[in-house]
């Protein structure tokens, strides 16, 4: 099997010229960390596993985009060509270039030790490893055959950094001069800054948001930085098999039902998932909030939120047109995304990207832009 030339192809895509990732990408065997996952095909999560035309499945391991390896509590790996789960995706192989971009943000230099937290398939850890030395390499990951898998998988290569089962929300050994997570937190764990060295460096993502925070460690041991002007996305933390589904009903609800309130809204319809800071700033004011959208051909639009503490609403409307909004629950989340809209009419741009953050030795994180603050 020659996956090489594949690999150089999404070095070609994954890396500037010059970069010293460039040659990692080119020589690591993604296909190796990446065997099967899943993919969404008419809405059901189909297995894509090795085929006797390797050259499709090939081509299909080194696209530069992140592959789903798990959904729900069943593993790509474990499965078979009838299986067809159902739920959220649990686990996956980050595209190969925002692997790359979250390092670069980390700033590593020669002789650091790096915590990567967030191990997933295996790949990352591989350039890090390759970058820094094996010997400066942890990995940790809340789901146990991850780590085996992964460790098998490195081994192969002759690379053996050290990965452990971890909950990395809670105590983590060691010290570090360089955390990077691959999963989004809110808020930063305290853990995480007990173990990262005074001027040390940490970039992880706001859970639910593409929000990328750089802080450095002080004498205080606070982290000071800011939210990258960059977007990046990953899945939260969690503790088990899967996310905590939303309450019975709430979905059906959302998308159906009648309302506690109805007003007509101030703004279009609006596909909130797509609209990548607008969801952030929801997610920072309604943390756990889940949406959906959808056109029919006659191009009437209906865009659904839903929270865990019971709240949903569901704007309809052709075009253009004011909506018509139903909204029931605690929160009222259609006005929510109403006066993220209005700030954003009124001072030209939303204040996530860019905003200074503060994260106390607690765990507590404060984003600060202007006049406008949020503390997770």
């Amino acid at each position: 099997m020659i996956w090489n030339t594949h690999a150089a192809h999404l070095a070609d895509e994954a890396t500037d010229d010059g970069s010293r990732w460039r040659p990692l990408v080119a020589n690591t065997p993604r296909h190796v960390f990446v065997p099967r996952w899943w993919e969404r095909q008419d809405g059901t999560w189909t297995l894509c596993a090795p085929r006797p035309d390797n050259e499709a499945w090939l081509h299909g391991a080194y696209r530069d985009r992140s592959l789903i390896t798990r959904v729900g509590p069943l593993h790509a790996d474990h499965a078979g060509p009838d299986d067809h789960p159902e739920g959220r995706p649990t686990s996956s192989a980050t595209l190969p270039s925002l692997v790359v971009q979250m390092f670069q943000h980390g700033r590593l230099q020669d002789g650091q030790d790096l915590l990567e937290v967030g191990t997933g398939s295996g790949y990352g850890t591989a350039l890090a490893a390759k970058r820094l030395g094996e010997n400066r390499v942890t990995s940790l990951d809340v789901d146990p055959y991850l780590i085996d898998a992964a460790r098998d998988r490195l081994g192969s290569l002759g690379l053996k950094p050290t990965l452990a089962a971890v909950d990395a929300t809670g105590p983590i050994d060691g010290e570090y001069d360089r955390i990077m997570a691959t999963v989004g937190v809110r808020p930063v764990p305290p853990s995480w800054l007990g173990a990262l060295r005074t001027g040390g460096r940490l970039v992880a993502t706001i859970a639910g948001t593409s929000l990328i925070i750089e802080a450095v460690k002080r004498f205080d041991g606070t982290a000071y930085g800011r939210i990258a002007w960059e977007r990046a996305g990953f899945m939260p933390t969690r503790t088990g098999d899967d996310y905590a589904p939303l309450p019975d009903g709430l979905l059906e609800a959302a998308k159906t039902g009648e309302g506690e309130a109805v007003t007509e809204g101030q703004f279009p319809v609006l596909d909130v998932g797509e609209a990548w800071d607008v969801a952030s700033m929801l997610e920072l004011l309604a943390p756990g909030v889940q949406t959906g959208y959808s056109q029919d051909a006659n191009g009437t639009r209906t865009a659904w939120m839903a929270h865990p503490d019971g709240s949903w609403a569901r704007a309809v409307a052709r075009g253009t047109a004011a909506p018509l909004v139903h909204q029931s629950g605690p929160q009222r989340l259609w006005d929510v995304l109403d006066g993220i809209r209005s700030y954003w009419l009124e001072h030209g741009e939303l204040p996530v990207r860019g905003a200074r953050v503060l994260i106390t030795p607690d765990g507590r994180t404060r984003l600060a832009r202007g006049d406008w603050r949020v503390t997770l």
